[in-house]
């Protein structure tokens, strides 16, 4: 009787041991390793990344030296080795262009002038590595979304000449107005304010103009004047950026139907027109005289990189990513100047730091090498991922992965994780697996027209075609439901994205939603360390071909 008490209580133990290895259980490697993610060194972390005395982390500012020596340093401690040669420093060579223009902006038509006001109506800067640019009498012309995408079979620019000439185009792409198109409300690239740009300079126009609308764009015109009321960074170019137009600027809904007006135009029929495959670009008989003065400064800012050592694979990469810069000190709001970028991104930076302790913990090294990068001047336009991607430390057909962290943990504790750009690659299989073992799911985006997926650093490496994983806060809040969780994420948007109010305050923050999806991704990268396959692009992903060609 005892032997065949014995026999069975051998087998539940089994039983429950397997059960709690599949699932991940508390006493394997990497749970005991996970334990190291925790609220308590998340706020140590945050306390110092979000702090006053970093400035606002602006590259090219004593803050960034402050904040890239702090990454160094708790590197070092937590025994990482530096990842790009002997150091911890990757140089970014990048130009800052303060652009001062007119107060005013003029349009002129035949049936009178419209007066606009800088900051409040418009923003305008330029690339040009020059102490003054101006356009003249330039005139103005509609192209719709500024798109050519031979994909879709769109090209807003067919049959038109826009040398010398300012074009004014919509924000993000016909998708989000009509769901038959493009992807519908997932934004691609097309949608992006860093294309349009490229776009209107790769067809010589010499200005563009983006319609900024709040829905569509995402996020509220304050957030477009705290980035433009303050100097901008862009990679230096040989040419000292004579390739792109004279002038890139945006322009408020309101302003831009009070321009379409004078033109004899309608805002609601022309973004009607914008909508059809045979769109034509609109003249509207209109012109604008604009001068910038510049004040520029060529310097180098700095992605810092460090490394955990593959044991058997160690010339095989996976990323964990998250920028460290923001945007410095700017104008002032509710009595602050200081954009400490709190959650955006000083939470993905602790973060790094976290799952490089959780790495460390573990009693074997991983098979494959861990790199964690973070970035600069992400705030800028994703420049130095850009950077990278174009001089990686590691062979980019060698690197397995990018795990990318930016603005964690906005809901709390959640049912669910989101993956931004949902059906891109096997990373997000990877994912669900990992969130499992929580309880928890994944999900694609609840409002997929921020197009979020190409608006971090991961992208870059994506259109290098490195399988690349960007997770967002769960929105199924655990106590208060899926609608309180949506809430807090349209706050953060409203209130405190790009502005001085991005703070981190101990007392009041919740960190168990940071603290489950860092461990989440750590637990997600264990496994890809130890494999000896390389996770795909799914089919039907736009960077599925750029992989397979390496």
């Amino acid at each position: 009787m005892k032997k065949t008490l014995f026999y069975f209580s051998a087998l539940a133990i089994c039983f429950i041991s397997c059960k709690q290895s599949s699932e991940g259980s508390l006493n394997s490697p990497d749970s005991l390793a996970i334990k190291e993610i925790n609220a308590a060194s998340l706020t140590k972390y945050l306390s110092v990344i979000a702090a006053d005395s970093l400035e606002g982390r602006k590259p090219f500012t004593t803050g960034e030296t402050k904040t890239i020596n702090y990454l160094k340093t708790e590197f070092e401690k937590l025994g990482l080795k530096p990842a790009n040669g002997e150091s911890y420093f990757q140089e970014v060579p990048m130009v800052e262009i303060k652009s001062i223009p007119d107060d005013k902006m003029i349009i002129k038509g035949k049936s009178g002038s419209l007066s606009l006001n800088y900051l409040t109506e418009f923003v305008a800067g330029s690339r040009r590595v020059q102490n003054e640019v101006s356009i003249k009498n330039s005139p103005l012309v509609f192209a719709g979304y500024g798109i050519v995408a031979p994909e879709y079979e769109w090209n807003d620019y067919k049959n038109l000449d826009v040398k010398g000439k300012i074009v004014v185009v919509l924000i993000n792409d016909p998708g989000f107005s009509d769901s038959t198109l493009f992807k519908g409300k997932n934004m691609t690239y097309y949608g992006r304010w860093t294309y349009k740009f490229e776009e209107a300079s790769r067809q010589g126009a010499a200005g563009v103009l983006i319609v900024h609308d709040t829905e569509p764009a995402a996020y509220p015109w304050t957030v477009v004047r705290s980035g433009w009321s303050k100097s901008k960074l862009t990679l230096q170019t040989a040419n000292n950026g004579m390739d792109r137009t004279v002038i890139e600027g945006w322009i408020g809904l309101d302003a831009a139907k009070k321009l379409l007006a004078l033109s004899g135009q309608s805002f609601e029929n022309l973004a009607s027109s914008a909508l059809k495959k045979d769109f034509k670009a609109v003249d509207l008989n209109v012109t604008t005289s604009l001068k910038i003065k510049n004040q520029t400064k060529k310097s180098v800012t700095y992605n810092v990189l460090a490394k955990i050592e593959g044991e058997k694979l160690k010339d095989e990469a996976i990323i964990y990513s998250a920028h460290w810069d923001h945007l410095g000190v700017g104008e002032k709001i509710n009595g602050d100047s200081i954009y400490n970028g709190a959650v955006d991104n000083a939470t993905g930076v602790a973060s790094l730091f976290e799952i490089a302790s959780a790495f460390k913990k573990l009693p074997k090294k991983p098979e494959r090498t861990i790199l964690f990068i973070s970035y600069s001047a992400e705030e800028q336009g994703l420049l130095g991922s850009e950077y990278y991607a174009k001089h990686p430390t590691f062979p980019l057909e060698k690197t397995v992965a990018n795990i990318n962290m930016d603005m964690m943990g906005l809901a709390g504790k959640t049912k669910d994780i989101v993956v931004y750009g949902f059906g891109q690659s096997e990373l997000e299989d990877y994912a669900a697996a990992s969130a499992k073992k929580q309880n928890r799911v994944v999900v694609p985006d609840p409002v997929p027209s921020s197009g979020l997926y190409y608006r971090s650093d991961h992208f870059n490496l994506a259109k290098v075609g490195v399988p690349s994983l960007f997770t967002g806060s769960g929105v199924d809040n655990i106590k208060n439901g899926k609608a309180w969780g949506l809430k807090q994420v349209a706050d953060f948007t409203k209130n405190r994205y790009h502005s001085p109010q991005d703070n981190f305050d101990a007392k009041t923050w919740d960190l168990s939603g940071i603290v489950e999806d860092v461990q989440m991704l750590f637990d997600l990268g264990y496994r890809l360390s130890n494999e000896t396959t390389y996770p795909n692009w799914k089919v039907g992903s736009e960077f599925k071909s750029i992989r397979e060609k390496k």
